[in-house]
């Protein structure tokens, strides 16, 4: 019998978490389980009090992940197909609970037996080892894994392949000779990402006060200001992780979304939620130097984005006048922060800017989704035929926005405050440039699916926002 035949008979065994998918299956359905609904949480300690093979039973029933949600390695997706044109037999050897193996494997169709764990074992190390052997015997399989629970199962196998192995299997392939399968390379900005750092560009909204106000020379208000941008960019990432989480689903079937650190899989779910607690602590201490009404401010902001992630998002023009509003906050917050008094003229220009923007974003998502008729954009409460209505709704926002910014420089409160108020006038022109453009780039399907992204890398928007911005200094000291 030749090498060829021979290796026909030995079946190849891969795990699932970890290995065949780029995250854990039980993590992710938990964190969007207990997410979704809260009070789950003391029903899963009493699921894990009766074993983890009950856990993992539970959560896979409640937590609504399908067999598109996961994202499965490309590698090992390879290494399974070259097994088969061999013409071996493929097993799905896997600790998760039968609802999520068996749809795996429907779904993938490659596998010829699958095992998982049942209400009487959890099938993980050496539970999983011993399976093995008894169908199998020792050296009688090859088995493909990753962590520390594939440790034994590799010891008993006739060749491991080690997938991004965690310490303990890195360590038994290189002691052991183990076969390392190459993966993409998570990069070292993942975290970043994962946190939106480019996000924060936003919250330098909480600077317009103070700036609105002529206040830039006092070192006390620029300290509160700093604080405030820290606490609210780190409360926000918090908010943008667990938003991250809930949204998985949606994500991974998305063109551009799909690579999310979160979402490829990238960042484990424990790493994440871990993520989301340090960020959040690191807010609160900042917040904790800075006046009380900073900290009402930032307990909207978490109230109205909880609300979106969980509801608002899934309504229609509501989330869109949510998002506007959310910039908004932060301005509220800057004024909070630096107990400046708010202007009239400044809330209402920023409720029209920023809906224009947030319609750009839906606008966008409109023209890139391929909606069947009669269906909704996926997550959202949008048909395909309300682009039109969507663009016409963000250009109208887009000139009320200049609208109120020449009442306000022809207003009387501007006489009082710049030396030279007729240097504000270009500001509307300039503000109708930036956002006109935007639209007729949304329309040529040539706009980013976050406007804000789009203005930071674009650098005729950048030339606008400097201009702009030596117009007011100059308005004031001129």
């Amino acid at each position: 019998m030749d090498a060829r035949t021979e290796i026909r008979h030995v079946p190849l065994c891969v795990d699932l978490d970890g290995t065949l998918l780029a995250t854990d299956s039980l993590w992710e359905g938990l964190a969007v389980l207990v997410l979704r609904r809260p009070w789950l949480l003391f029903a899963a300690v009493f699921w894990m009090l009766q074993g983890k093979q009950v856990l993992k039973r539970e959560v896979a029933i409640r937590s609504e992940r399908e067999a598109t949600d996961w994202p499965y390695r490309d590698e090992v997706l390879a290494l399974i197909t070259e097994a088969k044109s061999e013409g071996r037999q493929i097993w799905l050897v896997s600790g998760a609970a039968e609802k999520v193996v068996t749809e795996v494997a429907k779904h993938l169709g490659l596998f010829n037996r699958v095992f998982y764990s049942t209400d009487q074992i959890n099938l993980t190390s050496g539970r999983k080892r011993d399976l093995l052997v008894a169908e199998c015997g020792e050296g009688g399989f090859d088995y493909v894994g990753n962590s520390r629970d594939d440790v034994k199962v590799f010891d008993v196998a006739r060749l491991a392949s080690i997938v991004a192995p965690d310490r303990s299997a890195k360590s038994w392939g290189l002691a052991n000779g183990g076969n390392f399968v190459e993966t993409s390379k998570v990069s070292g900005l993942a975290p970043l990402k994962a946190i939106r750092v480019h996000q924060w560009l936003k919250n330098v909204l909480i600077a317009v006060p103070l700036v609105l106000n002529h206040e830039w020379a006092s070192l006390p208000l620029i300290a509160s200001v700093v604080f405030a941008f820290f606490s609210f960019s780190f409360f926000a990432s918090a908010v943008y992780v667990v938003n991250d989480i809930m949204d998985l689903g949606n994500d991974r079937r998305h063109a551009r979304k799909r690579f999310r650190p979160l979402a490829c899989g990238s960042i484990s779910i424990p790493t994440a939620l871990a993520m989301a607690g340090a960020l959040l602590a690191s807010s609160f201490l900042l917040a904790s130097l800075l006046p009380p009404q900073y900290w009402a401010v930032l307990a909207l902001y978490g109230f109205v984005t909880t609300a979106y992630t969980f509801v608002l998002k899934r309504k229609l023009l509501v989330d869109v006048f949510t998002l506007a509003g959310l910039y908004t906050v932060r301005i509220i917050a800057g004024a909070a922060a630096t107990q400046t008094e708010l202007s009239f003229w400044l809330l209402a220009f920023s409720l029209f800017f920023f809906l224009s923007l947030a319609l750009v974003k839906r606008y966008v998502e409109l023209d890139e989704a391929e909606i069947a008729e009669g269906k909704k954009l996926n997550g959202r409460s949008y048909f395909g035929s309300d682009k039109d209505m969507v663009g016409q709704g963000g250009i109208a926002s887009a000139f009320a926005s200049a609208m109120v910014l020449a009442l306000y420089v022809n207003s009387t409160e501007v006489v009082g405050m710049y030396t030279a108020p007729w240097l504000l006038w270009p500001l509307c022109p300039l503000i109708l440039y930036m956002l006109l453009r935007i639209w007729i780039l949304a329309s040529r399907s040539q706009m980013h699916d976050d406007p804000v992204v789009f203005i930071m890398r674009d650098w005729r928007s950048q030339v606008v926002t400097v201009v702009g911005a030596v117009l007011m200094f100059a308005a004031a000291v001129h």
